[in-house]
């Protein structure tokens, strides 16, 4: 186990405060354990974010960029929270709403499970998931309860803004997003042209 320094001089010889902080024994500086400042240089976060964006794991970026995993964990934890911040209150201009399915290979499923049997698309024993993407790159998403109209209809109304264009496939849970103020124009997936 690493032992705790002080992060002002970084001195290993720190005392125990009632209150569960710490105080170096030589510049006295009280701080808390492992809830220090990340102190990573412009070259750090350039990789960390580079491999971040690649899609790769944790232990990847770690092994590529030769920074400790725990650092790259904390890390990786101050990007997600400032990519949550980016995105709008209210979406408008040309916007795609989605309800995809997310879920475990059926081959990991337990047996149980397995022998119940499940459809594809809608009537799935997964989780949905309703996304709605704006065409300048923003997303947000959100786990429901079902795909009806009723739960829906109500996020796209609160999410896009009225005069918007909504591309939507042909579910039956999209009609009637042109009375809501909405311009609606459908993908059908069926044709393949």
């Amino acid at each position: 186990m690493a032992r705790i320094r002080c992060p002002r001089c970084h001195c290993t010889k720190v005392y125990r405060l009632g209150t569960g902080k710490r105080r170096c024994s030589q510049c006295r500086y009280d701080f808390t354990p492992h809830r220090l400042p990340l102190y990573l240089t412009r070259d750090q976060w350039r990789g960390i974010i580079t491999w971040f964006l690649l899609e790769q794991s944790s232990q990847t970026i770690a092994d590529r960029t030769g920074i400790d995993r725990k650092r790259v964990l904390r890390a990786l934890t101050w990007i997600r929270r400032v990519l949550v911040k980016d995105v709008p209150d209210v979406f408008s201009g040309t916007v795609e709403v989605d309800e995809p399915y997310v879920g475990g290979h059926w081959k990991n499923k337990r047996k149980t499970i397995r022998d119940q049997g499940t459809q594809r698309g809608r009537g799935t024993k997964k989780q949905p998931v309703f996304g709605i993407l704006c065409r300048n790159g923003l997303v947000w998403a959100e786990l429901v309860e079902n795909v009806e109209a009723a739960t829906l209809q109500p996020l796209i109304s609160s999410k896009v803004k009225e005069g918007s264009i909504v591309c939507s496939d042909m579910w039956r849970a999209y009609t009637g997003i042109a009375s809501r103020g909405c311009v609606h124009r459908l993908v059908n997936h069926g044709d393949r042209m």
